[in-house]
């Protein structure tokens, strides 16, 4: 075989470019599929499309997972994907859509960017995004970009809400304890105010009205 021929394959066979990571057999993948409640329907579809991908690539499916959920909740079971790359049992992560894999913009970045660390590679069927490929990693670099622009809207709505608070009056920040309190209490009390009242009205327990009025 050609030295250029050989050399052009062995570095096909790199893992998110690192020059020293290769493989002499198939890549170890983990098939990652989640749906909602509402449509686990795909389920089967999702999976069958995955192994076909992975056989075409010649991978070698060594785990395979699915999760039912709805909305932007928890991906608990994404973790064990994640504990197997850790683990260095699997080479590479095979996700049907970037949407399944994270919860957000950030969220998908952070554990791109820790399977990066680790030398896993992730592909996404449906966007066709192989962060096995230099033209993959500089997409993954572009979503940095995004994610870090949606910090920044979210910073700047919770800035934008503490100031329509306090144009409105709201006091901020933790509520005083009972303690803080203990002057009121002692008013109200010697106003006739009965405890339970006193509790209602300055939102605190009845134990801690008791507490207070019997120190003194």
């Amino acid at each position: 075989m050609p030295a250029k021929q050989a050399s052009a394959q062995s570095e096909s066979r790199r893992v998110f470019g690192h020059p020293g990571k290769r493989t002499r057999t198939a890549l170890r993948a983990g098939l990652y599929a989640r749906v909602s409640t509402h449509d686990q329907q795909t389920l089967p579809m999702q999976n069958r499309a995955m192994r076909e991908y992975a056989a075409r690539r010649g991978w070698s499916i060594v785990l395979q997972v699915k999760e039912v959920g709805s909305g932007a909740s928890q991906r608990q079971m994404r973790e064990t994907l994640i504990d197997a790359a850790r683990r260095r049992e699997i080479d590479v992560v095979l996700v049907w859509r970037l949407d399944r894999w994270g919860r957000s913009v950030t969220d998908l970045l952070a554990t791109l960017q820790e399977l990066e660390h680790l030398g896993v590679g992730f592909v996404s069927l449906t966007e066709a995004l192989d962060l096995t490929t230099p033209a993959g990693r500089a997409m993954a670099a572009m979503l940095a970009v995004f994610a870090e622009f949606e910090r920044e809207v979210l910073r700047e709505r919770v800035r934008a809400g503490l100031a329509h608070a306090r144009q409105n009056g709201k006091t901020l920040g933790r509520p005083l304890t009972a303690g803080l309190k203990g002057d009121r209490i002692q008013k109200l009390h010697r106003a006739g105010i009965s405890k339970s009242q006193i509790a209602r009205q300055l939102s605190i327990g009845r134990t801690s009205v008791r507490r207070i009025l019997n120190r003194n």
